[in-house]
Formats: C-alpha cells, sequence, structure tokens
C-alpha cells in the first residue's frame, strides 16, 4: 500500500491529467460557432466533427486500457496527452469537414481518449489502497469538471482577446503540463494481482464481462450520460444563444457545469462508502429527467440558465466514479482498464448521437426542444435500468482463470 503522500501524489497526478484533457475538450462548444463563421460549412457538418470526437473518444478507451493493462498507464497517457495537444493546435487550420474531423475527431478526441477515465481510473485503483478508493475515485472525477471550470472562461478571455484560432493553439500548449503524470501514474494490471493469483487474459475478461447482466445493464445506462454529457458540452452555448442572452453568459454556463460537477464528484466518492453504487446512479439519472423538465417549463433568463447549470453539473459526471466503481467490484483491478474502457464505448456512443443530434434537429425545427424531450426519456429510462443490476462481486473461482494474454 502506498504511504499518505504518494496518495495525494497519485491523485494530483490522475486528476491534473484529467483537468488538462477533459477542460480542453469541454469548452471546445465555445468554438462551434466561430468555426462555422471562418469555414462556413454549416452546423449540421461541424457537429459531426464534434459526434465523430465523440465516438471517437468512447472507442479508443477499451484499446487504451487494453494497452495500460499490459504495457503500462505511464506510456498510454504520454501519447494521449501529445496527440491532444496536435489536435488542438492545428484544428484552425482545418477547412473542410474532412479536416475538422481529423483534428478535432480522430487525434485530439483519441488522445483525450488515451489520457481519459478508463486508464486514469484504473491507475488510481490499482496505485492506492482499497479503503480509499471511493473518495479517490470522485476526486480524480472532480479534477475534469475543475479542468472544465478553470478553462472554460480561460477559453472565453483568449477568444477575445487574441481570437479563436491563437486560443486554441494557447490550450494546445497547456495539455502538455500533464505530461509529468506518466511518470507517477506509470505500471499495469500484474501489479493489481493478489500474490499467487493469476490474470484473467483481456479475451477471457471481455468475454466474461458481456456474459454479465449486471455489467450489460450499467452500460446501457452509461449510454444515457454519454447523450447528456455530449450534448450539453457541445450544445449548451448554442442553446444560451437560442435564448436570446449574450455569449458572456454561454462561458459562465460551461464554468458553472465544471464547478457544481466538482461538487457532486466529490460527494458521489463519499456517498459511495455508505450507499449501495446502483442506487446511487438511478437517483443521479432521476435528477436529470426532473431537471430538465424544470428548465423546459421555466422562463430562459440568465438567472435561471446558471441555476440550471449547476443543477446539470451536480449530475453531469458524477455516474463515472460509482460506474467504474461496480466495474472495479464486479471484476476487480486487474482488467479494470479495459473494462471500464468498453463502458466508456457504450457512453460515447450516446455521446456521438448527443453532438450530433443536437445540430441536426436545430437545423431542421429552430429549436433544442425534442432533444430535450429524448434526453428526458433516456434519463427515466437509465434510472429504472440499474434496480435489477447485482452489487456483487463475482466468484473468485471465476476470476482465477488462464494467464495474462
Amino acid at each position: 500500500m502506498t504511504s499518505t503522500p504518494a496518495f495525494w501524489l497519485v491523485l494530483l497526478a490522475a486528476a491534473g491529467t484529467f483537468a488538462l484533457t477533459m477542460g480542453t475538450r469541454q469548452t471546445m462548444g465555445l468554438f462551434l460557432s466561430p468555426l462555422n463563421t471562418a469555414t462556413g460549412l454549416g452546423l449540421t457538418s461541424i457537429s459531426l466533427a464534434f459526434a465523430v470526437g465523440q465516438l471517437w473518444w468512447g472507442l479508443t478507451q477499451p484499446f487504451a486500457g487494453a494497452m495500460a493493462d499490459k504495457i503500462g498507464a505511464g506510456r498510454v497517457l504520454f501519447i494521449g496527452a501529445l496527440l491532444v495537444a496536435v489536435g488542438t493546435f492545428i484544428t484552425p487550420y482545418m477547412t473542410s469537414t474532412w479536416g475538422l474531423i481529423l483534428a478535432i475527431g480522430v487525434l485530439s478526441a483519441g488522445g483525450s481518449g488515451m489520457a481519459g477515465p478508463a486508464v486514469l481510473m484504473a491507475a488510481t485503483t490499482r496505485l492506492i489502497p482499497p479503503e480509499r478508493r471511493s473518495l479517490a475515485a470522485g476526486i480524480v472525477n472532480a479534477g475534469g469538471s475543475f479542468g472544465q471550470f478553470a478553462m472554460a472562461p480561460i477559453a472565453a478571455t483568449l477568444i477575445v482577446s487574441l481570437g479563436w484560432a491563437s486560443s486554441l493553439q494557447v490550450l494546445a500548449v497547456l495539455v502538455l503540463l500533464c505530461l509529468p503524470a506518466a511518470f507517477v501514474l506509470r505500471g499495469n494490471s500484474l501489479q493489481a494481482a493478489p500474490a499467487g493469483q493469476k490474470v484473467l487474459g483481456t479475451r477471457e475478461a471481455i468475454g466474461q464481462a458481456l456474459r454479465n447482466r449486471s455489467y450489460l445493464l450499467l452500460g446501457a445506462g452509461f449510454f444515457t450520460c454519454g447523450f447528456h454529457v455530449a450534448f450539453l458540452a457541445t450544445h449548451l452555448p448554442g442553446v444560451v444563444a437560442s435564448c436570446g442572452l449574450p455569449t458572456v453568459w454561454a462561458g459562465w454556463t460551461l464554468a458553472l457545469l465544471g464547478l457544481f460537477n466538482i461538487i457532486g464528484s466529490v460527494a458521489m466518492g463519499w456517498a459511495m462508502g455508505r450507499w449501495r453504487m446502483k442506487s446511487l446512479l438511478s437517483l443521479v439519472y432521476a435528477a436529470r429527467a426532473l431537471a430538465v423538465l424544470m428548465f423546459l417549463l421555466a422562463p430562459k433568463t440568465g438567472p435561471v440558465m446558471l441555476a440550471f447549470a449547476a443543477v446539470m453539473g451536480l449530475t453531469f459526471l458524477s455516474s463515472v466514479p460509482p460506474t467504474a466503481g461496480l466495474v472495479a467490484k464486479f471484476f476487480g483491478p486487474s482488467n479494470m482498464a479495459t473494462l471500464f474502457g468498453i463502458a466508456m464505448l457504450t457512453h460515447q456512443i450516446g455521446g456521438f448521437l448527443g453532438a450530433w443530434l443536437g445540430g441536426k434537429v436545430f437545423e431542421a425545427t429552430g429549436s433544442y426542444d425534442w432533444i430535450w424531450y429524448v434526453d428526458i426519456l433516456l434519463a427515466v429510462g437509465a434510472a429504472l435500468l440499474h434496480l435489477p443490476i447485482r452489487e456483487e462481486p463475482l466468484r473468485r473461482a471465476a476470476l482465477a482463470g488462464s494467464p495474462a494474454a
């Protein structure tokens, strides 16, 4: 077990990496309108690049997790951070839909997936004592929210002072600050196995997970989280604009989304040590449905928008720690990066639809209302899906399979 100083060093490295990569990704919605003006491609085409990014971020996570389980998290995180920086830096030079898909949807999103929650949560779980894992998961997840809270107003200020293109390149340089974290979080899943216990190979672990009903229900619920998060991250500035509010409100709504998710994530880490994780997840999704319904009924003023962002922030990514916690509880930490990565893939399939359909529906109807209706239905469904989950570890005998592949 690690000492207390090492515990906080691990959290700083993991949360700091998530802050820089997630903060950069979650501020991209501020650049959607400037990109549209500069390229003339149309909202649907640019939303497609953002949507591909959501999907690719998810697709990279199982593979990044498998790589981290084998060659070590440090190497994967280092490469991921470099790709985020490169993709963000070259985005202003892209003037076609395919160019934006390459920069935003493949390089930046793929790098962020490699330096994302699947690898970070698994590395944290491996490096810290079991009794501290719930709190640590909440703190690491809060790091991503802090990145959004800090970088959204920074990005908005940079856009005003330097222009949108130079702002993106400044953000790209800032991402490189997380490179030293790769050294702190180095190591692989073999170190997570108890003495004398064999580690399941990747194929065996995946096969076992896909036969587990509770894991499948967990992934299905996580789809809704991805839809919700990607829609808000990409289109919340557009929602603010469609309500006739000044651009400054867009920056502050994104900032409040991040700020209150810090509170929600840390609170979730605390709550996971006291209540069942599946019950907490049901509560999160039910709260989202109620909040969106109340927002649709409320007048669309600046204070209402900020209040809505704050409430959404409390539930924004607070589903990640208990989802990761349940994966670790079901299967143990040895293949956690791979299996949580697969769960993140379902999350980002939802994210693809949330980002893309947001632009598509707005262009077709001039309103985001139908996306909000779908979001409510999905949230209610997710709240119900988590109720039959069996929150218990698999039998040890089932986990002591073949040697690692």
